[in-house]
């Protein structure tokens, strides 16, 4: 009876350290998720510092970013950690506090003349995206151009070089740190647009069917909160450039 007892206490005072455990998903988004980066991105690095403050690790896994979404979706993984918010994702997940900004901006062709002007301007021009991205409903919904769907941007941004598509997009930032470390001649033959698509919001995402998803998004919160009060979150800027 009392090895019963010893092992029921054991199991009790266990589970609150194995519950504070999150598995995030995203797919590689460099510089922001990144396997070759330190800290994984510049996201993680935010995302592990703020469920840090609060008593959480995070373990993170790199997938297609769709497989990420799902997975989420499913309970596979507690959290999308650079999640954009869009209404059809919302019916789904529990979305925290912003932290930071994507612009997304159009590709072009060098010398192509076009510039954005609203979805008008994009009408019979045939758009490479990636699978699963959350560029907003509007975008989506559209139907006076075609979006043929990729799992990877560099594969757009090839494509359009071949003048397989008119436009594609991406952040910026984003797509400058991609195809200069893996493709440096394609910046050459490319252009970004002046005006942007959209600015997209980066978020932590977990699943409404998670059971922890309240408290997971309600700790990242306070987290955020904690790591900005503190200053980590401005000297984490600060180390990757973007202050």
């Amino acid at each position: 009876m009392r090895r019963v007892l010893v092992l029921l206490l054991c199991l009790l005072f266990s589970a609150p350290a194995w519950s504070q455990k999150i598995i995030a998903a995203a797919d590689s988004y460099p510089p922001f998720a990144d396997p070759t980066h330190p800290a994984q991105g510049i996201c993680l690095q935010i995302v592990r510092a703020a469920f840090a403050s609060q008593g959480y690790t995070v373990d993170m896994r790199f997938v297609p970013w769709a497989r990420a979404l799902s997975g989420v979706k499913s309970g596979e993984y507690d959290i999308l950690p650079n999640a954009w918010w869009t209404q059809e994702r919302a019916a789904f997940l529990l979305f925290s506090e912003p932290y930071l900004k994507n612009e997304i901006k159009f590709i072009k062709r060098k010398g192509d003349p076009f510039e954005y002007d609203g979805l008008g301007s994009l009408t019979g021009k045939t758009v490479g995206i990636v699978k699963g991205y959350g560029y907003g409903d509007e975008f989506l919904n559209a139907t006076n151009f075609a979006r043929p769907e990729v799992s990877q941007v560099l594969q757009n941004v090839k494509k359009l070089v071949r003048g397989r598509l008119d436009l594609t997009l991406e952040d910026e930032f984003v797509a400058r740190w991609i195809i200069k470390n893996n493709a440096p001649d394609l910046m050459q033959k490319i252009e970004f647009t002046h005006n942007g698509l959209s600015s997209q919001q980066m978020h932590v995402a977990s699943s409404l069917k998670n059971p922890r998803h309240k408290a997971i998004v309600d700790a990242f919160n306070k987290g955020l909160a904690t790591i900005k009060a503190d200053g980590t979150f401005d000297t984490i800027l600060r180390e990757n450039g973007l202050k």
